[in-house]
């Protein structure tokens, strides 16, 4: 069973367990809630009164699954929250002013019978990590989201950004430091370890990054990451945005994932007399990200705005190539001095992906890239935007799908990802995307308003 949970360990508290319990009761925490995603990455809660916490982690927590996004059927709509332990965190920003809080646990979806859920992307993370610890492999995963500040209306957000600086700029053009500075400071007693914060390139655009770690406490970071972002902007009268383009004419939001295989405390990917100091296990992964990379498009970048970043001219990488040298690429193999560091960029996602299922299908494309002992190109050290529609065929490149449609086609003809993520998922998130495709095709936008309607 995920984490280590039996059917007789849900009868019981363990150590772990009764130190929740115990800081629940010191700590005035009045609420608990048991936080999961949906397949499209959405967060969802119950919130419990913190006297039913003890029921949580020995039962579980009921619910409806048919009304979640990509669950189940009304017909078989019962299913049961199992709380991670390890991944409890009382919410900095809930305390009122008589002191009194809410805390969250991150929570499996398991089935009546406590199997486990097949539409629940946590569980396909985990249980992708047990195809490659059976390899001898543990995976480390750095995320980088960037996001956008924007000015409300009435409690909505507008398009308007609270700042008009740009890369690394300091105020007065940047108006960011103090907000990050909260964001740090809140990320921190959450048990981030912040690395960096700074202005990104737009306009009223910003990233915080923090330590790698293994790859499911990574993605639990970034759903942690979003809520907490999102809350801290709130109280500064602003809106944070994930979205990836929300603005025409300026950079999208990325969600830049570093990689690194480990055997038991080794670097898999580092080999110090190695090319680019890659083993030959990272050239294969990094082979098989390249191979599988149409079809991860559609789970690294799940919506139709996703594909208004993923053009030439914005420092989006949309060329299927690799470089050690260059950010054009899809792909890169970040400079490092260490053999810990030693790691391989892919910069296409962007912060609008489920973080479970990418980082599931990422793995499970670098695996079948190992497994099959693909070979990687030669890597790409020009600018591969200057590249001309010659030059691109001269050395081999590819592109990415151009929109979330023949991205979607490229997933469903893709069987390893097919089969790593199973039937339940892939028919639920395809059905839901072809879907949404669909409506977006038949919308009419503002542009061609201003476009056409006084042309024609």
């Amino acid at each position: 069973m995920t984490n280590g949970h039996s059917d007789s360990e849900l009868a019981k508290i363990g150590p772990s367990e009764q130190k929740i319990l115990d800081s629940i009761q010191k700590n005035n925490i009045d609420f608990l809630r048991l936080q999961f995603v949906d397949i499209l990455g959405v967060v969802k809660n119950i919130a419990i009164p913190a006297n039913q916490a003890e029921k949580a982690f020995t039962e579980g927590i009921y619910f409806d699954g048919s009304s979640i996004e990509g669950f189940t059927r009304i017909q078989e709509s019962d299913m049961r929250l199992v709380p991670d332990s390890s991944t409890y965190e009382e919410l900095p920003w809930r305390k009122d002013e008589n002191g009194r809080g809410a805390a969250r646990v991150i929570s499996d979806v398991r089935r009546i019978d406590n199997t486990p859920f097949e539409g629940d992307s946590r569980t396909t993370l985990q249980n992708s990590l047990e195809k490659a610890k059976k390899l001898g492999f543990d995976l480390n995963v750095g995320i980088e989201p960037e996001f956008f500040l924007l000015k409300t209306n009435e409690g909505n957000p507008s398009l308007d950004t609270h700042d008009v600086g740009g890369y690394f700029d300091i105020t007065p053009a940047d108006l960011g430091p103090s907000i990050r500075r909260d964001m740090v400071y809140t990320l921190q007693k959450l048990g981030f370890e912040i690395e960096a914060s700074h202005h990104e390139v737009a306009e009223g655009q910003h990233e915080i990054d923090w330590k790698y770690a293994p790859a499911l406490k990574t993605a639990d970071n970034v759903v942690t990451f979003k809520a907490a972002v999102r809350a801290v902007a709130h109280q500064h009268g602003l809106y944070a945005t994930f979205m990836p383009k929300p603005i025409s004419g300026i950079n999208g939001s990325g969600m830049h994932t570093h990689m690194s295989l480990f055997e038991g405390g080794t670097n898999a990917f580092f080999d110090k007399d190695g090319e680019f100091g890659l083993s030959d296990i990272a050239k294969h992964y990094l082979a098989g990200l390249l191979e599988h990379a149409p079809a991860l498009t559609a789970i690294c970048n799940p919506i139709v705005n996703s594909y208004k970043r993923l053009v030439p001219g914005y420092e989006a990488p949309v060329y299927i190539a690799w470089s050690d040298v260059n950010r054009s690429a899809l792909i890169r193999k970040p400079a490092s001095r260490t053999a810990a560091g030693t790691r391989v960029e892919l910069r296409s996602p962007d912060p609008s992906a489920n973080p479970y299922l990418a980082i599931a299908a990422m793995l499970e494309a670098g695996l079948d890239g190992i497994n099959r002992e693909l070979e990687a190109p030669e890597p790409v050290r020009e600018n591969i935007y200057d590249f001309d529609a010659k030059k691109q065929e001269e050395y081999g490149i590819k592109t990415l799908p151009s929109n979330l449609g023949d991205a979607i086609d490229a997933l469903e003809a893709d069987e390893v990802i097919c089969n790593a993520l199973g039937p339940h998922i892939i028919e639920a998130y395809t059905t839901t995307k072809r879907a949404e495709y669909a409506d977006y095709l038949v919308s009419v936008s503002e542009w061609e308003h201003n476009r056409y309607l006084r042309t024609f």
